[in-house]
């Protein structure tokens, strides 16, 4: 397999230019001379949300994966361009992050590379006989390896929490801390004890409230969000992308009941909550005769696709 720069093509030697001559103190570009990490970070959120935002809204339409070379060359960008700012102050460069991140990658996948080279490569095993559930534990446990072994004076202060970084997104990183709690016995049984625990939150909500208490019942509703967090851990459910489906659903049947009221020749400030009530019921059902439809046709393409294998 070959890595070489097709012809006519830019390849990553040229991205790593541009960089140092957008940086360059004579002939940059003013804003970049300006960044640093810090300044760089919320760039850099906003790339990872733009890329996933291609992927989720291909599910509905694949032409617009045609978008995500330029997405994933922004998100790129960001890391060469911390990279650039580190070997500016001679800590590291580019190839270091490609070096480090190769050999990471080779000590993490013994069962890909058995000489932790790319060279070497498994025998005798397929792909689909490998047993995912001992290669999870492994995955863990080099992590864990590379952190290193907590000093005597640190070891007072480690936590199985450790490595859940706080800039994560908040349900992100909620789920991720139950995750990693979960993986030392800290968890309910079953879904049903979650949901009891789901229940009582929203309980102790209504009593705050009920007390005329609004800034505990704030507090009461952020233990209702992390339980809720937990039930889709429960569920190996993303509570990130999860809500962010629901935000597209939000958006689609809001914008449904815009368009309806409008075809009236009124605003949304001269109907009633019924009407609008209505059009987003009718919105509901127009998405779900649509998923019905969807899945019927899917049914139908994959039984056309696996007849010639049954021959």
């Amino acid at each position: 397999m070959s890595a070489a720069t097709p012809p006519g093509r830019h390849g990553l030697e040229d991205l790593l230019t541009l960089m140092a001559v957008l940086r360059d103190p004579q002939y940059g570009c003013p804003w970049d001379l300006k960044q640093d990490y810090a300044s760089l970070v919320p760039h850099t959120l906003e790339e990872a949300y733009e890329v996933a935002d291609v992927i989720e809204r291909a599910a509905a339409d694949a032409e617009v994966l045609d978008e995500l070379p330029a997405e994933l060359g922004d998100l790129l960008f960001q890391g060469v361009f911390y990279a650039q700012i580190a070997s500016e102050q001679q800590r590291f460069d580019f190839h270091d992050v490609i070096h480090v991140l190769t050999e990471k990658m080779l000590r993490r996948h013994p069962h890909v590379f058995p000489d932790g080279t790319l060279a070497s490569r498994r025998e005798g095993i397929a792909t689909h006989e490998v047993d995912t559930g001992s290669l999870n534990a492994q995955w863990e446990t080099l992590k864990q390896q590379e952190s290193g072994e907590p000093s005597a004076s640190q070891a007072a202060d480690v936590s199985v929490l450790d490595g859940v970084p706080l800039g994560l997104p908040a349900l992100t990183r909620a789920a991720k801390l139950s995750k990693k709690a979960s993986r030392s016995g800290f968890d309910w049984p079953d879904t049903a004890g979650v949901l009891d625990k789901i229940r009582e939150e929203l309980g102790e909500v209504e009593e705050a409230l009920a007390e005329g208490d609004e800034a505990h019942a704030r507090e009461e509703v952020g233990d209702l969000l992390f339980a809720v967090v937990n039930l889709a851990r429960t569920l190996k459910a993303d509570p990130e992308q999860q809500l962010r489906a629901t935000n597209a659903r939000f958006a689609s049947r809001f914008r449904h009941v815009e368009a309806a009221i409008a075809a009236e020749g009124r605003s949304l400030k001269e109907a009633s909550l019924a009407e609008m009530d209505a059009h987003w019921d009718e919105a509901k059902r127009r998405e779900r005769a649509a998923s019905q439809s969807e899945s019927l046709e899917d049914g139908s393409s994959n039984a056309r696709a696996v007849t010639p294998l049954v021959r």
